[in-house]
């Protein structure tokens, strides 16, 4: 592909990287060409499915997963995809702290240095109270949560990513919550920020809460 227009978002790409590991599985435990060849065009059928439309040109660059026959190969490809990332929007300091008005000594990470292009949410944790912080994109404005989040030392499901983790448990007040009137929702998520973008394949559960919050 010569024109390298970026087309592909992290939770995209994690779908297809599930695939080609699902691939490679296959290659190194099947012998039986008419079952590889099966994988194949399920596992390239599965990384269409997650997108809306697709150019020919970008269809070709998926179809290539079929074609991989080696660990080296699949990853060579892989690492190929990479030009093609829709990164997250680069925050500023300026824009997290609009985002959390209440919060008047906010704590960020290095927004300069984050990976961006694996990221479908950003997240934090304010370690010293133990608060979460969660900056997504909707509909091309920054919308931002924050809660407390308890380690419960058990690995569950991840409600965002669906991937076996170490959970916390995250619990934001509703919107319009007062003292004499408190109310909040709460889910069971990672407790490691890295892993949650690097496995999330399906984005709709992170904006079902976020819609649950008034987000």
């Amino acid at each position: 592909m010569q024109n390298q227009t970026p087309f592909i978002h992290n939770h995209q790409l994690n779908v297809i990287k599930k695939q080609a590991n699902f691939l490679l599985k296959t290659l190194r435990s099947v012998a039986d060409r008419k079952v590889l060849d099966t994988v194949r065009v399920s596992a390239v059928s599965k990384a269409m499915d997650v997108f809306d439309e697709l150019t020919a040109e970008q269809k070709k660059l998926l179809e290539r997963l079929a074609d991989q026959e080696e660990a080296q190969h699949v990853q060579d490809y892989l690492n190929s995809l990479e030009p093609y990332l829709v990164p997250f929007p680069e925050v500023t300091a300026k824009q997290a702290q609009k985002l959390f008005p209440k919060v008047k000594k906010l704590k960020l990470p290095d927004l300069e240095r984050l990976d961006y292009a694996h990221t479908t949410y950003l997240r934090w944790v304010d370690h010293a109270t133990n608060r979460l912080f969660i900056v997504y994109e909707n509909q091309d404005q920054f919308v931002g949560i924050e809660g407390r989040i308890t380690p419960t030392h058990k690995k569950g499901f991840c409600m965002f990513c669906n991937r076996h983790q170490e959970l916390g448990f995250f619990n934001v007040k509703l919107k319009g919550s007062s003292p004499e009137n408190l109310s909040s929702i709460g889910q069971y998520i990672c407790m490691d920020d890295e892993a949650c973008n690097h496995s999330i394949t399906d984005k709709a559960p992170l904006e079902k809460f976020l819609s649950s919050v008034g987000k």
